[in-house]
Protein backbone atom coordinates (compact mmCIF):
# COMPACT_ATOMS: atom_id res chain seq x y z
CA UNK A 1 0.00 0.00 0.00
CA UNK A 2 1.36 3.06 -1.22
CA UNK A 3 1.88 5.63 1.55
CA UNK A 4 -0.03 9.13 1.15
CA UNK A 5 1.49 12.07 -0.16
CA UNK A 6 1.82 15.03 1.84
CA UNK A 7 0.77 18.45 0.20
CA UNK A 8 3.04 21.64 0.41
CA UNK A 9 2.79 23.33 3.73
CA UNK A 10 3.02 27.09 3.12
CA UNK A 11 3.77 29.11 5.99
CA UNK A 12 3.11 32.71 6.06
CA UNK A 13 5.67 34.58 8.73
CA UNK A 14 3.81 38.08 9.14
CA UNK A 15 5.79 40.73 9.51
CA UNK A 16 9.19 40.04 10.17
CA UNK A 17 11.41 39.15 11.98
CA UNK A 18 8.88 35.53 12.30
CA UNK A 19 5.67 35.45 13.81
CA UNK A 20 4.21 32.09 13.52
CA UNK A 21 1.03 30.29 15.50
CA UNK A 22 1.39 27.45 17.47
CA UNK A 23 0.05 24.82 14.43
CA UNK A 24 2.68 26.57 12.05
CA UNK A 25 5.20 26.18 14.54
CA UNK A 26 4.70 22.41 14.88
CA UNK A 27 4.80 21.81 11.30
CA UNK A 28 7.99 23.89 10.88
CA UNK A 29 9.85 21.96 14.14
CA UNK A 30 8.33 18.53 12.77
CA UNK A 31 9.32 19.13 8.67
CA UNK A 32 12.01 17.54 6.65
CA UNK A 33 12.64 20.54 4.55
CA UNK A 34 12.04 24.13 4.70
CA UNK A 35 12.14 25.99 1.66
CA UNK A 36 12.30 29.84 1.90
CA UNK A 37 14.48 32.62 1.70
CA UNK A 38 17.74 33.40 2.86
CA UNK A 39 16.18 36.00 5.25
CA UNK A 40 13.52 33.89 6.77
CA UNK A 41 16.04 30.78 6.64
CA UNK A 42 18.09 32.83 8.98
CA UNK A 43 15.25 33.80 11.44
CA UNK A 44 14.76 30.62 11.97
CA UNK A 45 18.16 28.89 12.76
CA UNK A 46 17.56 26.04 15.30
CA UNK A 47 15.43 23.84 12.92
CA UNK A 48 16.18 20.15 12.65
CA UNK A 49 15.10 20.12 8.90
CA UNK A 50 17.36 20.32 5.55
CA UNK A 51 17.53 23.97 4.24
CA UNK A 52 16.94 24.70 0.45
CA UNK A 53 17.20 28.45 -0.46
CA UNK A 54 14.37 29.87 -2.57
CA UNK A 55 16.44 31.86 -5.16
CA UNK A 56 16.49 32.14 -9.08
CA UNK A 57 15.49 29.63 -11.01
CA UNK A 58 12.75 29.26 -8.94
CA UNK A 59 11.40 26.06 -11.02
CA UNK A 60 14.34 24.25 -10.57
CA UNK A 61 13.93 24.57 -6.43
CA UNK A 62 10.52 24.21 -6.75
CA UNK A 63 10.87 20.92 -8.36
CA UNK A 64 13.58 19.76 -6.17
CA UNK A 65 11.40 20.21 -3.15
CA UNK A 66 8.84 18.53 -5.23
CA UNK A 67 10.66 15.63 -5.55
CA UNK A 68 10.91 15.70 -1.98
CA UNK A 69 7.43 15.70 -1.28
CA UNK A 70 6.94 12.75 -3.31
CA UNK A 71 9.25 11.01 -1.38
CA UNK A 72 7.04 11.35 1.19
CA UNK A 73 9.13 13.48 3.00
CA UNK A 74 7.05 17.11 5.07
CA UNK A 75 8.06 20.17 3.06
CA UNK A 76 7.64 23.32 4.59
CA UNK A 77 7.75 26.74 2.35
CA UNK A 78 8.18 29.62 4.26
CA UNK A 79 7.15 32.99 2.58
CA UNK A 80 6.99 36.92 3.70
CA UNK A 81 3.71 38.03 5.42
CA UNK A 82 0.88 36.06 4.17
CA UNK A 83 1.33 33.60 1.40
CA UNK A 84 -1.68 33.88 -0.50
CA UNK A 85 -1.51 37.70 -0.78
CA UNK A 86 1.39 38.58 -3.53
CA UNK A 87 3.26 35.11 -2.21
CA UNK A 88 4.44 31.87 -3.37
CA UNK A 89 1.07 30.05 -2.74
CA UNK A 90 -0.67 31.40 -6.18
CA UNK A 91 2.45 29.88 -8.00
CA UNK A 92 3.05 26.80 -6.11
CA UNK A 93 -0.91 25.78 -7.17
CA UNK A 94 -0.82 26.89 -10.81
CA UNK A 95 2.38 24.42 -10.94
CA UNK A 96 1.70 21.71 -8.43
CA UNK A 97 -2.47 21.56 -8.18
CA UNK A 98 -4.43 23.34 -5.55
CA UNK A 99 -5.17 19.57 -4.19
CA UNK A 100 -0.97 19.48 -3.10
CA UNK A 101 -1.03 22.97 -1.30
CA UNK A 102 -1.64 23.99 1.73
CA UNK A 103 -1.73 27.75 3.09
CA UNK A 104 -1.25 28.87 6.45
CA UNK A 105 -2.10 32.22 6.29
CA UNK A 106 -0.56 35.30 8.65
CA UNK A 107 -0.70 39.01 8.75
CA UNK A 108 0.63 40.61 5.79
CA UNK A 109 2.86 43.65 5.27
CA UNK A 110 -0.60 45.96 4.28
CA UNK A 111 -2.04 45.14 7.25
CA UNK A 112 0.85 45.99 9.39
CA UNK A 113 1.34 49.25 7.29
CA UNK A 114 -1.80 50.15 7.86
CA UNK A 115 -1.98 49.50 11.25
CA UNK A 116 1.20 51.79 11.74
CA UNK A 117 -1.04 54.50 9.91
CA UNK A 118 -4.38 53.74 11.38
CA UNK A 119 -5.88 53.43 8.27
CA UNK A 120 -8.43 50.91 7.29
CA UNK A 121 -6.47 48.72 5.12
CA UNK A 122 -9.97 47.39 3.19
CA UNK A 123 -9.86 50.74 0.96
CA UNK A 124 -6.05 50.58 0.11
CA UNK A 125 -5.44 49.02 -3.66
CA UNK A 126 -2.38 46.98 -3.37
CA UNK A 127 -0.03 46.30 -6.58
CA UNK A 128 3.03 44.25 -6.71
CA UNK A 129 6.20 45.65 -8.72
CA UNK A 130 8.29 42.72 -7.08
CA UNK A 131 9.88 41.31 -10.80
CA UNK A 132 8.36 43.15 -12.84
CA UNK A 133 9.04 46.55 -15.17
CA UNK A 134 5.95 48.03 -15.72
CA UNK A 135 4.63 50.75 -13.09
CA UNK A 136 0.82 50.98 -14.94
CA UNK A 137 -0.44 49.44 -11.76
CA UNK A 138 0.74 51.79 -9.34
CA UNK A 139 -0.13 54.91 -11.86
CA UNK A 140 -3.44 53.81 -12.48
CA UNK A 141 -4.73 53.18 -8.85
CA UNK A 142 -3.20 57.30 -8.08
CA UNK A 143 -5.04 58.28 -11.11
CA UNK A 144 -8.23 56.94 -9.45
CA UNK A 145 -7.41 58.62 -6.25
CA UNK A 146 -6.36 55.83 -4.68
CA UNK A 147 -3.71 55.06 -1.75
CA UNK A 148 -2.08 52.32 -2.89
CA UNK A 149 -0.03 50.35 -1.34
CA UNK A 150 3.27 48.82 -3.42
CA UNK A 151 5.63 45.52 -2.80
CA UNK A 152 8.79 46.83 -4.32
CA UNK A 153 12.08 45.27 -5.44
CA UNK A 154 15.62 46.02 -5.77
CA UNK A 155 14.78 48.03 -9.02
CA UNK A 156 11.44 49.68 -7.81
CA UNK A 157 12.85 50.89 -4.66
CA UNK A 158 10.90 54.06 -3.11
CA UNK A 159 13.88 56.33 -4.92
CA UNK A 160 13.06 54.82 -8.02
CA UNK A 161 9.09 55.33 -7.46
CA UNK A 162 9.66 58.78 -6.23
CA UNK A 163 11.64 59.92 -9.44
CA UNK A 164 8.96 58.40 -11.35
CA UNK A 165 5.75 60.60 -9.93
CA UNK A 166 7.96 63.41 -9.56
CA UNK A 167 8.18 63.25 -13.46
CA UNK A 168 4.34 62.78 -13.95
CA UNK A 169 2.82 64.42 -10.68
CA UNK A 170 5.17 66.76 -9.38
CA UNK A 171 5.07 66.85 -5.58
CA UNK A 172 1.51 66.43 -5.23
CA UNK A 173 1.40 63.04 -4.09
CA UNK A 174 3.10 61.38 -1.03
CA UNK A 175 4.71 58.33 -0.05
CA UNK A 176 4.38 56.85 3.54
CA UNK A 177 7.79 54.37 3.24
CA UNK A 178 7.71 51.65 5.77
CA UNK A 179 11.36 49.83 6.53
CA UNK A 180 12.46 47.10 8.38
CA UNK A 181 8.72 46.63 9.13
CA UNK A 182 8.61 44.56 12.72
CA UNK A 183 11.97 44.53 13.50
CA UNK A 184 14.52 46.59 15.78
CA UNK A 185 15.30 49.10 12.90
CA UNK A 186 11.38 49.72 11.85
CA UNK A 187 11.53 53.14 10.37
CA UNK A 188 8.62 55.31 9.25
CA UNK A 189 8.80 58.52 6.73
CA UNK A 190 6.48 59.92 4.93
CA UNK A 191 8.13 61.81 1.55
CA UNK A 192 7.46 63.78 -1.38
CA UNK A 193 8.88 62.29 -4.59
CA UNK A 194 11.21 64.92 -4.69
CA UNK A 195 12.46 63.92 -1.23
CA UNK A 196 12.04 60.05 -1.49
CA UNK A 197 13.91 60.22 -5.22
CA UNK A 198 17.70 60.97 -3.78
CA UNK A 199 17.32 58.78 -0.57
CA UNK A 200 18.86 55.15 -0.23
CA UNK A 201 16.21 52.78 1.71
CA UNK A 202 16.71 49.29 3.40
CA UNK A 203 16.35 47.08 1.08
CA UNK A 204 12.97 45.38 3.50
CA UNK A 205 10.64 48.07 2.61
CA UNK A 206 7.33 48.60 1.68
CA UNK A 207 5.37 52.00 0.63
CA UNK A 208 1.92 53.51 0.59
CA UNK A 209 1.43 55.88 -2.07
CA UNK A 210 -1.30 59.08 -1.82
CA UNK A 211 -1.97 61.97 -3.64
CA UNK A 212 -2.54 65.07 -1.27
CA UNK A 213 -4.46 67.42 -3.40
CA UNK A 214 -6.99 66.95 -6.48
CA UNK A 215 -5.66 67.29 -9.45
CA UNK A 216 -6.48 70.98 -11.32
CA UNK A 217 -9.20 69.75 -13.57
CA UNK A 218 -11.19 65.96 -13.02
CA UNK A 219 -10.02 63.60 -15.22
CA UNK A 220 -12.56 61.93 -17.63
CA UNK A 221 -13.87 62.00 -21.14
CA UNK A 222 -14.89 65.36 -22.88
CA UNK A 223 -12.47 67.75 -21.71
CA UNK A 224 -13.17 71.40 -22.96
CA UNK A 225 -10.38 73.56 -24.84
CA UNK A 226 -10.08 75.63 -22.22
CA UNK A 227 -9.10 72.90 -19.74
CA UNK A 228 -6.71 71.63 -21.44
CA UNK A 229 -2.62 73.67 -22.18
CA UNK A 230 -2.48 73.77 -26.11
CA UNK A 231 -1.18 75.26 -28.79
CA UNK A 232 -3.91 77.56 -30.51
CA UNK A 233 -6.25 75.34 -31.03
CA UNK A 234 -4.21 72.64 -32.11
CA UNK A 235 -5.63 69.98 -30.55
CA UNK A 236 -8.32 67.23 -31.25
CA UNK A 237 -11.70 68.79 -30.79
CA UNK A 238 -13.62 66.90 -28.11
CA UNK A 239 -16.47 65.40 -30.66
CA UNK A 240 -13.77 63.69 -32.96
CA UNK A 241 -11.84 62.53 -29.85
CA UNK A 242 -14.86 60.94 -28.60
CA UNK A 243 -15.48 59.24 -32.12
CA UNK A 244 -11.73 58.21 -32.98
CA UNK A 245 -11.26 56.71 -28.68
CA UNK A 246 -14.41 54.37 -29.77
CA UNK A 247 -12.99 53.08 -32.71
CA UNK A 248 -9.82 52.06 -30.84
CA UNK A 249 -11.97 49.90 -27.90
CA UNK A 250 -9.59 50.70 -25.05
CA UNK A 251 -9.02 48.21 -22.31
CA UNK A 252 -7.01 47.68 -19.00
CA UNK A 253 -3.90 46.08 -19.93
CA UNK A 254 -3.25 47.00 -23.44
CA UNK A 255 -0.41 49.14 -24.69
CA UNK A 256 -1.47 52.46 -26.48
CA UNK A 257 0.47 54.49 -28.71
CA UNK A 258 -0.73 57.88 -29.83
CA UNK A 259 1.52 59.38 -32.66
CA UNK A 260 2.17 63.02 -33.29
CA UNK A 261 0.08 63.56 -29.68
CA UNK A 262 -0.11 67.27 -29.97
CA UNK A 263 -1.35 68.26 -26.31
CA UNK A 264 -2.13 64.72 -24.99
CA UNK A 265 -5.89 65.39 -25.52
CA UNK A 266 -6.07 61.69 -26.71
CA UNK A 267 -3.80 60.33 -24.51
CA UNK A 268 -5.12 61.76 -21.62
CA UNK A 269 -8.51 60.74 -22.44
CA UNK A 270 -7.22 57.25 -23.08
CA UNK A 271 -6.26 57.32 -19.56
CA UNK A 272 -9.60 57.79 -18.69
CA UNK A 273 -11.23 55.13 -20.67
CA UNK A 274 -9.21 52.41 -19.81
CA UNK A 275 -7.55 53.36 -16.29
CA UNK A 276 -5.28 50.20 -16.45
CA UNK A 277 -3.86 50.98 -20.16
CA UNK A 278 -0.29 52.02 -20.59
CA UNK A 279 -0.62 55.15 -22.63
CA UNK A 280 3.18 56.58 -24.35
CA UNK A 281 2.12 60.09 -26.42
CA UNK A 282 4.77 60.51 -28.94
CA UNK A 283 5.49 63.72 -29.48
CA UNK A 284 8.64 65.61 -31.59
CA UNK A 285 8.12 69.35 -30.93
CA UNK A 286 9.74 69.78 -27.35
CA UNK A 287 7.21 72.62 -26.84
CA UNK A 288 4.23 70.19 -27.27
CA UNK A 289 5.59 67.78 -25.83
CA UNK A 290 5.81 70.18 -22.58
CA UNK A 291 2.63 70.69 -22.73
CA UNK A 292 1.69 67.08 -22.36
CA UNK A 293 3.43 66.72 -19.28
CA UNK A 294 1.66 69.90 -17.83
CA UNK A 295 -1.49 68.12 -18.55
CA UNK A 296 -0.72 65.26 -17.20
CA UNK A 297 0.00 66.90 -13.86
CA UNK A 298 -3.13 68.86 -14.44
CA UNK A 299 -5.63 65.90 -14.87
CA UNK A 300 -3.60 63.21 -12.89
CA UNK A 301 -3.58 61.04 -15.89
CA UNK A 302 -0.21 59.60 -14.87
CA UNK A 303 -0.20 56.16 -16.97
CA UNK A 304 0.35 58.49 -19.43
CA UNK A 305 3.99 58.64 -20.59
CA UNK A 306 5.74 61.60 -22.50
CA UNK A 307 8.17 59.69 -25.54
CA UNK A 308 9.85 62.98 -26.95
CA UNK A 309 11.28 61.78 -30.40
CA UNK A 310 10.22 61.57 -34.23
CA UNK A 311 8.20 58.29 -35.30
CA UNK A 312 8.66 55.37 -36.54
CA UNK A 313 12.61 56.03 -35.50
CA UNK A 314 11.45 56.71 -31.27
CA UNK A 315 9.57 53.88 -31.16
CA UNK A 316 11.94 50.89 -31.07
CA UNK A 317 12.75 50.39 -27.49
CA UNK A 318 8.98 50.03 -27.31
CA UNK A 319 7.18 47.14 -26.88
CA UNK A 320 4.45 46.21 -30.00
CA UNK A 321 1.14 47.87 -29.46
CA UNK A 322 -2.02 46.86 -28.98
CA UNK A 323 -3.70 50.13 -29.60
CA UNK A 324 -2.60 53.19 -32.12
CA UNK A 325 -3.75 56.69 -32.87
CA UNK A 326 -2.20 58.80 -35.32
CA UNK A 327 -3.40 62.27 -35.05
CA UNK A 328 -0.78 64.20 -37.13
CA UNK A 329 -1.81 63.34 -40.88
CA UNK A 330 0.07 61.25 -43.00
CA UNK A 331 2.17 64.04 -44.74
CA UNK A 332 5.05 63.62 -47.94
CA UNK A 333 7.76 64.18 -44.29
CA UNK A 334 5.89 60.99 -42.90
CA UNK A 335 6.97 58.65 -45.73
CA UNK A 336 6.79 54.98 -44.64
CA UNK A 337 5.48 55.39 -41.07
CA UNK A 338 1.92 54.20 -42.07
CA UNK A 339 3.76 50.96 -42.85
CA UNK A 340 6.30 50.92 -40.08
CA UNK A 341 3.48 50.77 -37.16
CA UNK A 342 1.33 48.53 -39.23
CA UNK A 343 4.30 45.76 -38.94
CA UNK A 344 4.74 46.21 -35.62
CA UNK A 345 0.48 46.41 -34.42
CA UNK A 346 -0.08 43.15 -32.50
CA UNK A 347 -2.26 40.85 -33.89
CA UNK A 348 -5.62 41.72 -33.55
CA UNK A 349 -4.71 45.11 -32.66
CA UNK A 350 -6.74 48.38 -33.86
CA UNK A 351 -5.42 51.45 -35.24
CA UNK A 352 -7.13 54.86 -35.71
CA UNK A 353 -6.16 57.80 -38.08
CA UNK A 354 -7.66 61.24 -38.36
CA UNK A 355 -7.14 62.34 -41.44
CA UNK A 356 -8.30 66.02 -42.74
CA UNK A 357 -6.24 65.63 -46.36
CA UNK A 358 -7.70 63.93 -49.33
CA UNK A 359 -3.62 62.94 -50.49
CA UNK A 360 -3.37 61.83 -47.01
CA UNK A 361 -6.62 59.72 -47.11
CA UNK A 362 -5.67 58.10 -50.25
CA UNK A 363 -2.17 56.90 -49.30
CA UNK A 364 -3.63 55.39 -45.98
CA UNK A 365 -6.54 53.41 -48.18
CA UNK A 366 -3.84 52.40 -50.65
CA UNK A 367 -1.67 50.99 -47.79
CA UNK A 368 -4.86 49.18 -46.48
CA UNK A 369 -5.83 47.87 -49.52
CA UNK A 370 -2.21 46.30 -50.48
CA UNK A 371 -1.76 44.53 -47.56
CA UNK A 372 -6.09 43.36 -47.68
CA UNK A 373 -6.67 45.29 -44.38
CA UNK A 374 -10.29 45.38 -42.81
CA UNK A 375 -10.71 48.53 -42.40
CA UNK A 376 -13.76 51.74 -41.77
CA UNK A 377 -13.94 54.77 -42.97
CA UNK A 378 -15.75 57.79 -41.30
CA UNK A 379 -16.09 61.42 -42.25
CA UNK A 380 -17.25 63.66 -39.46
CA UNK A 381 -18.41 66.79 -39.50
CA UNK A 382 -19.05 68.91 -36.43
CA UNK A 383 -21.23 71.99 -36.18
CA UNK A 384 -21.16 74.62 -32.82
CA UNK A 385 -23.41 77.08 -32.45
CA UNK A 386 -22.11 80.55 -32.30
CA UNK A 387 -24.09 83.76 -31.20
CA UNK A 388 -25.36 86.03 -34.72
CA UNK A 389 -26.70 89.55 -33.88
CA UNK A 390 -29.74 88.14 -31.47
CA UNK A 391 -29.96 84.32 -32.56
CA UNK A 392 -27.29 81.90 -33.34
CA UNK A 393 -25.51 80.41 -36.11
CA UNK A 394 -24.14 77.30 -36.86
CA UNK A 395 -20.21 77.33 -37.06
CA UNK A 396 -18.89 74.68 -38.99
CA UNK A 397 -15.48 73.34 -37.74
CA UNK A 398 -13.14 71.30 -40.58
CA UNK A 399 -14.41 67.91 -41.62
CA UNK A 400 -12.35 65.03 -40.19
CA UNK A 401 -11.78 61.56 -42.00
CA UNK A 402 -11.46 58.54 -39.19
CA UNK A 403 -9.58 55.88 -40.85
CA UNK A 404 -10.08 52.60 -38.18
CA UNK A 405 -7.77 49.67 -39.02
CA UNK A 406 -7.90 45.88 -37.90
CA UNK A 407 -5.00 44.73 -37.77
CA UNK A 408 -4.35 40.89 -39.14
CA UNK A 409 -7.86 40.32 -40.36
CA UNK A 410 -7.51 39.91 -44.30
CA UNK A 411 -10.40 40.49 -45.78
CA UNK A 412 -12.16 42.54 -48.54
CA UNK A 413 -13.53 45.73 -48.26
CA UNK A 414 -17.05 46.85 -49.13
CA UNK A 415 -17.87 49.51 -51.93
CA UNK A 416 -19.17 51.64 -48.94
CA UNK A 417 -15.92 51.23 -47.24
CA UNK A 418 -13.67 51.69 -50.22
CA UNK A 419 -15.58 54.90 -51.11
CA UNK A 420 -13.96 58.35 -49.63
Amino acid sequence: MSQAVEPFHVLGTGVPPVDLPPLARRLLESADLVVGGRRLLEAVPDIPARTLPLKPPLESVLNQADQMRRAGNTVVVLADGDPGFYGIGDRLRREFGPQNVVVYPNVTVLQAAAARMNRSWERIETVSLHGRSDPTPLLAGLSQGKTVGVYTDAVNTPAALGRLLLDRSGDEIVLHVFENLGGPEERLRSLSPSEAASIEFSDLNFLLAERIKPPEVRLRLGLSEAELEHEAGLLTKREIRAAGLSGLQLESGQLVWDIGAGCGSVSIEAAALAPGARIVAVEQNERRAGQIRSNVRRTGALTVEVLEGRAPECLNELPDPDRVFVGGGLGRSEAGLLESILDRLKPGGRMVLHLVLLQSLQRALAICRQRSMDFELQQIQISRAAPLAEDLRLAPLSPVFILTIQGSRAGKVSPEQSRP
